[in-house]
């Protein structure tokens, strides 16, 4: 079987995306891994592998029918929409409508059988809205563009996998869109993922929301006994392993530990925060229930150091790594 095809969009063109494809598409594992198709600009990809000090050509081309993957060279379907001398690590709408126009296309090219996965560069949120286009991130984007009414993220680490129920909401918010029919087709999509992933019967701990997980109606509002013990005796009785709600202080470390294959988290700081602090750099994000393989990085677009040729790749090949677990298994 050959390698397949992965589409590498190249995110926001004013921050690190440009650097790390550059030094990633350089290691000999990714090589191995499969075969990269970059969806972006290729001369903000050539000026990034001057800056990092890639040896890497790239070629552009206007269709991934016109790849050949030959050794030493990038293909990138080249969008030509950053323009010449675009400086690096400002938030620029620009780079903005850049980084939407690139998710677009590689959507089209996995959905026309061009390529079997994403994998997607950091955006920024500030510039895609300065783009006018309005999505809280790539996440959102990603549904829209492929028709799918309900998707989750889910971060993978090498010690550590989260998957959540809400997201880019605030904390408030959150809270009130949580309900058993929402937190049962989140563990629901996780156990399938896992599934398909190899692992047969997956562990599965669902965290509460208060402290303790409400300590049986000591804190809160009795939201784990409304929103959440539903769900997991509804997904109990189907015959999976599933937990909770348990406290989250306890449920990660014992996750960490290898006592659950996966955590599923009430909100975004619950299940992100645990993740970042084994690493940023091992992190990635998955988009789970879309007809397309999507992964990500789990870092933003570090406008701090773009341009100088720093910024670590590891993350990102931890990201290609993961597409190519996921991706169906053909010749793409």
């Amino acid at each position: 079987m050959s390698q397949p095809t992965v589409a590498i969009t190249m995110g926001d063109a004013s921050g690190i995306g440009p650097e790390i494809i550059m030094k990633a598409l350089a290691l000999p594992e990714v090589a191995a891994l499969c075969r990269p198709l970059v969806v972006g600009d290729a001369e903000r990809l050539r000026e990034a592998g001057r800056i990092v000090g890639s040896g890497l050509s790239v070629r552009s081309i206007a269709s991934p029918e016109e790849a050949v993957h030959a050794d030493g060279q990038v293909e990138c379907v080249d969008l030509r929409l950053i323009p010449p001398g675009h400086p690096f690590g400002r938030v620029s709408p620009v780079s903005g409508e850049a980084a939407f126009r690139y998710i677009e296309r590689a959507v089209q090219i996995v959905q026309a059988g061009h390529a079997a996965a994403i994998c997607t560069a950091p955006l920024s949120k500030e510039a895609l809205h300065a783009a006018g286009h309005r999505y809280p991130g790539h996440t959102e984007l990603l549904a829209e563009l492929t028709g799918t009414p309900e998707v989750s993220m889910m971060l993978v680490s090498p010690k550590l996998r989260v998957i959540h129920v809400t997201t880019h909401i605030g904390l408030i918010d959150a809270i009130e869109r949580i309900e058993p029919g929402l937190v049962e087709r989140v563990i629901g999509r996780a156990h399938d993922t896992l599934v398909k992933a190899g692992i047969d019967d997956p562990r599965i701990g669902v965290c509460g929301i208060n402290p303790h997980a409400g300590e049986n109606g000591l804190f809160g509002r009795g939201e784990e006994g409304e929103k959440i013990a539903p769900a997991v005796e509804a997904c109990r009785a189907r015959g999976w392993r599933v937990e909770g709600p348990l406290p989250a202080d306890t449920l990660f470390f014992l996750a960490g530990r290898g006592d659950y294959d996966i955590v599923v988290a009430m909100y975004h700081d619950q299940g992100h925060g645990p993740i970042k602090v084994l690493g940023l750099e091992s992190g990635v994000n998955i988009t789970v229930g879309l007809p397309v393989i999507r992964t990500s990085v789990d870092h933003g677009t570090a406008f701090d150091i773009a341009g100088k040729g720093i910024a670590d790749a590891g993350s990102l090949v931890e990201a290609l790594r993961q597409a190519v677990d996921l991706a169906p298994r053909r010749a793409v």
